[in-house]
């Protein structure tokens, strides 16, 4: 017998550590020869380790969470034959979901370095919780789920295998919720067994780059009602004759509105360096739309948005999201934003007040339209409005200004011709 020792392989230019997100494997498993050992997350993206050799996992570098540095143990294999330590490189990783957001809304890019870890042996494997299974099928389909939820199925013993998802082949948090309700193992009745569920992966830089933001950047914000009536009345007659173009919701418009207000207010489409002391305001729009996703949220990028057609707006709005939401987005599309608007749809609420995407100077949060007596003209009408929420940077951005600049905004969206006339 002799060991190999597989090193974390390059994963990336300018990388000098990855987080362990999910492990697909324990001390005492048999792995073959390409089989998935782990999965590793960057700053960049998760990528997927297979083993170079087959053999046994005698030593694993740590628990999911830890993050340890390019170059340093990943595992040991217990092969057949001579010492393999050093026979052949690690091979090139593959990149398994999308790229994470460098600085989602609510976020900023700051992850601290963490010192590598000593590889550790885990319990034995009679000691351990029960495994779910990372392959199960349903109907001879693979069932699939991200990262997150895999760990939370493993915190709760749950074999992945025996859950339905509610949607497609993909399961969800909320495909684990319904199996402890009504098909799984309950702590008893009426009550759900307590958890404690470690924070890793894109949660993790979520968690960071939002405490990093509320650090640094001494937020304020500002909320109006917007009267959408005429808008929503223009959205019903665009859509009632778009022929085979898509279906327009009140995003597109919005950010229409959006674009050619900043004309007037360039201050918010910016940036600040806050090291270098310096601000860059951006001619394009490069707008960073918050998506949800199971794994958390990321922020896919809706560039040179000033000189698009509410109609190439909503296809690319909604191109975007399907890549985010299926893992597909790619790096450049998950970066780059000037401008952040973050909205809930029909959760929406009264008002919110959202975190600056660090380092933009400004982040935007429409709420849900919803139909309210109003006063015109001395007359109680029904009509329907929308709250909008601004968040700036009080380091750049005065309470005057952005309060200027939804005034302006609120104009062009209760006229809506303004939006669309030079």
């Amino acid at each position: 017998m002799a060991t190999y020792t597989f090193n974390l392989p390059d994963i990336g230019e300018g990388i000098a550590e990855a987080e362990i997100v999910a492990w697909h494997v324990k001390v005492g498993d048999r792995v073959e020869e390409d089989g998935r050992i782990a999965d590793m997350m960057t700053d960049k993206a998760t990528v997927e380790m297979e083993s170079p050799v087959s053999g046994v996992i005698r030593k694993v570098a740590g628990a999911e969470g830890d993050v340890i540095a390019i170059g340093s143990m990943l595992v040991e294999i217990e092969t057949e034959g001579e010492d393999a330590s050093a026979v052949e490189p690690a091979p090139s990783p593959e990149v398994i979901e999308a790229e994470t957001p460098k600085a989602p809304p609510a976020e900023v890019e700051a992850t601290a370095p963490a010192p590598t870890p000593a590889p550790i042996e885990p319990k034995a494997a009679s000691g351990d919780a029960p495994q779910p299974s990372q392959g199960s099928a349903h109907g001879g389909e693979k069932v699939l789920a991200s990262p997150v939820v895999r760990q939370r199925a493993r915190d709760l013993g749950i074999d992945l295998a025996k859950v339905r998802p509610a949607e497609g082949n993909r399961i969800r948090h909320a495909d684990l919720d319904a199996y402890l309700n009504y098909g799984g193992t309950r702590a008893g009745p009426g009550r759900a067994a307590d958890e404690e569920i470690r924070v890793i992966g894109m949660r993790k830089r979520i968690a960071q780059n939002m405490a990093e933001s509320k650090r640094h950047i001494p937020h304020f914000t500002y909320v109006e009602e917007i009267d959408v009536t005429k808008m929503e009345e223009m959205r019903t007659e665009m859509n009632d004759s778009r022929g085979a173009r898509p279906k327009l919701t009140a995003l597109p418009i919005l950010i229409a509105a959006i674009c050619k207000t900043l004309r007037e207010y360039p201050m918010l489409n910016a940036r600040y360096d806050d090291e270098a002391n310096v601000v860059t305001r951006f001619g394009a729009v490069h707008l960073g739309i918050a998506t949800q996703t199971d794994a958390g949220l990321m922020v896919p990028v809706l560039r040179g948005a000033e000189s698009l057609s509410v109609w190439d707006m909503a296809s690319e709005i909604a191109r975007l999201a399907e890549a985010a939401r299926s893992g597909k987005a790619k790096s450049e599309e998950l970066s780059g934003s000037t401008l952040t608007l973050t909205s809930l749809g029909p959760l929406g609420g009264i008002a919110t007040t959202p975190v600056i995407n660090r380092p933009e100077v400004a982040i935007i949060g429409p709420n849900k339209i919803v139909e309210r007596p109003m006063v015109v003209n001395g007359a109680v009408v029904i009509r329907k409005m929308m709250n909008l929420s601004i968040s700036c940077d009080h380091r750049v951005v005065d309470g005057y200004d952005a309060a200027s600049f939804v005034q302006a905004l609120k104009r062009r969206i209760e006229t809506p011709i303004y939006i669309f006339a030079d």
